[in-house]
């Protein structure tokens, strides 16, 4: 992982820390759970793709994905993980992407993570736009992305395949504050 500095992150119930292969048992458990798969674009045959996605994580590429574990404080089990899908140096932006196991929904942890991380985006990455984009079905991510100040600029018609169908997604940004650009 290509993490110097964690985002500065304080929740009563987890922490963060760098995501590891060795988390990839409880990140697949949940992700291939019907109730959390039902509104997001995952699409996992086998434990075998998620190890592609930490090969293409431990990548030195700049615009690599960049994710992080979502730890609970009480047991140190993995209940989320949230990142960068994808960053562009260049253009100065990142899509954040985020997922929780189903025990902790409900509790603000989602929001209290996406808050940390755009924050760390915009001062550790020099982002001056993060965005994220929600299957037009996932009410809590859309609601997630709302109470961190994400704007909705629209739908995206037919955006991703999800599990072999065109879905629409909503499209969110949020701006580094323009007094903080360079």
């Amino acid at each position: 992982m290509r993490y110097i500095d964690l985002p500065e992150f304080a929740h009563e119930l987890v922490s963060l820390r760098p995501l590891s292969r060795a988390d990839a048992p409880s990140w697949y458990a949940y992700l291939t759970m019907p109730h959390v798969l039902e509104h997001t674009s995952w699409r996992l045959a086998s434990m075998d793709e998620l190890q592609l996605k930490f090969d293409a994580m431990e990548s030195s590429d700049p615009g690599a994905e960049r994710r992080l574990a979502i730890i609970r404080r009480d047991s140190g089990a993995l209940a989320g993980t949230i990142g960068f899908h994808s960053v562009s140096q260049l253009n100065r932006t990142a899509e954040i992407a985020y997922d929780l196991a189903p025990d902790v929904w409900g509790k603000g942890i989602a929001a209290a993570a996406c808050n940390a991380v755009v924050e760390w985006g915009f001062s550790h990455l020099g982002a001056v736009r993060i965005q994220a984009t929600a299957l037009d079905t996932n009410a809590r991510s859309v609601r997630v992305l709302e109470k961190c100040g994400f704007q909705r600029e629209g739908l995206l018609r037919s955006f991703r395949m999800v599990r072999g169908s065109p879905r629409d997604f909503w499209i969110y940004s949020r701006l580094n504050p323009p007094a903080a650009v360079a």
